[in-house]
């Protein structure tokens, strides 16, 4: 992987030029006054080094004559290891990382003007860490104060993210290969989560079976809180409290995924938690399948990014005309946003080393950016019918029978030169396969 990191490395430089990127490490978080999170790297400083510490500084300066890539960091503390675990300190920053030079971070305000000083723009994400921001701005005010008697430094800041992003959207085969791990394992806890879901089960329970799954089969836990949400929870996007009893005719939606060196998987599968699906729950998820499976066919090369939004959009619009939850021209329905009653959300975005992974989705004409082979991306359209959902003045009230519903499926999908992969094809979705679920233990 060195190699990698120093071939994305050489890429940034490249589009950079005379200017100096800057990139700061994750903070760490505290709980119970003095005991740390498990740390969690930011996605942009990993991607570039691999470093995973915190109290970190990675600088990539093209246009030095000697250090290129440097790299601020703890220094070794015996006292404070025995404590908190082993740094790597500044000689292995350089050995094991690839840094040209390394310092420790005390040292940033000595040595980080000489990286800056005869850069013509600095690239760095204001807002992740106060101090850093506050320090990076005034060193960058000095420099521009003095530029009329030098002529030279940096004139402008432009956003470090924003760089990144261009970088991140297409994925290596190194990316996909651990990107697969991370599905694999999460597909094997989907289809136990299955097999071992019934009547009179908690959610919780579900949840603890995958998450042990997932740290059982190597990955670093869940890649975010695990959404276990039976009845009519499901109608909650983002519901994790996952306390409750399932019974007999609820449907059970399960949108979990875990992280595999810090690359994710991400999944959700809607099955009956008894053994059949009442007569409105099979009619809402063939229409959010047929939904998923249209706007599959149009994640293509080439293909705008959200062509597959517009078509599970208008295939789910078609349907709750046709049912009878909407009233009305279905390019009028489109237009007016009015499926976003029952379809609130997008179908998908890019996924990897973040869950909502990095990458611009529209040009500065506002079209949108293609699918590049490479590119990774979730495909999830949902029906989701509130227990209290109150119709928009000239929409149909809707029928008891179709309250507390909640169905979504999600896949992860790969563009390729010719078309597209299903990473998650090995977790099922039929209506005969969520009928039958014992067999995918």
């Amino acid at each position: 992987m060195n190699s990698e990191y120093q071939q994305r490395r050489q890429a940034v430089m490249a589009a950079i030029g005379q200017g100096t990127a800057i990139f700061g490490s994750a903070p760490t978080a505290v709980m119970h006054n003095d005991v740390e999170h498990p740390f969690r790297q930011n996605s942009d400083f990993f991607y570039l080094t691999g470093f995973n510490e915190p109290d970190a500084i990675a600088v990539l300066a093209p246009h030095h004559e000697e250090h290129q890539f440097v790299l601020f960091v703890r220094p070794k503390d015996k006292e404070k290891e025995t404590w908190s675990g082993y740094r790597t300190g500044i000689e292995l920053a350089k050995q094991k990382y690839g840094a040209h030079e390394a310092y420790p971070i005390e040292e940033l305000a000595e040595k980080l003007p000489q990286y800056v000083e005869n850069a013509d723009r600095l690239y760095y994400h204001f807002g992740d860490d106060g101090r850093l921001d506050q320090h990076i701005l005034a060193l960058w005010r000095r420099l521009l104060a003095k530029y009329p008697k030098r002529g030279r430094g940096p004139v402008a800041i432009e956003d470090g993210r924003l760089l990144m992003q261009q970088f991140r959207r297409v994925k290596s085969a190194s990316e996909l290969e651990q990107m697969r791990k991370a599905i694999a394992i999460s597909a094997k806890a989907h289809n136990h989560a299955m097999a071992i879901t019934q009547p009179g089960r908690y959610e919780y329970e579900i949840q603890a079976e995958m998450e042990h799954i997932f740290r059982l089969e190597g990955a670093l836990g869940p890649a975010y809180p695990s959404i276990v949400a039976s009845g009519a929870n499901a109608c909650i996007l983002h519901y994790i409290e996952n306390d409750r009893q399932m019974q007999t005719n609820d449907l059970l939606l399960i949108d979990a995924g875990c992280a595999y060196n810090y690359y994710n998987a991400d999944i959700t599968r809607t099955f009956p938690v008894g053994e059949r699906f009442t007569s409105e729950q099979r009619i809402l998820y063939e229409l959010v399948l047929e939904a998923q499976l249209k706007a599959i066919d149009a994640v293509q090369p080439g293909r705008p990014f959200n062509d597959f939004h517009d078509a599970a959009t208008r295939t789910i619009t078609e349907g709750l005309v046709e049912l009878g939850l909407l009233k009305g021209s279905v390019d009028t329905l489109i237009e007016e946003k009015k499926h976003k009653a029952f379809f609130m959300h997008g179908t998908g975005h890019f996924l990897g080393l973040d869950v909502h992974d990095s990458g611009t989705l529209r040009n500065s004409d506002k079209t949108w950016k293609p699918f590049t082979p490479g590119n990774v991306v979730t495909v999830e359209p949902g029906i989701y019918i509130a227990p209290d959902y109150e119709p928009e003045e000239g929409q149909p009230d809707v029928e008891q029978r179709w309250r507390g519903i909640g169905i979504r499926i999600e896949d992860d999908v790969l563009v390729t030169q010719t078309g597209h992969e299903i990473l998650t094809a090995a977790v099922p979705k039929s209506i005969a396969a969520m009928e039958s679920r014992a067999e995918y233990a």
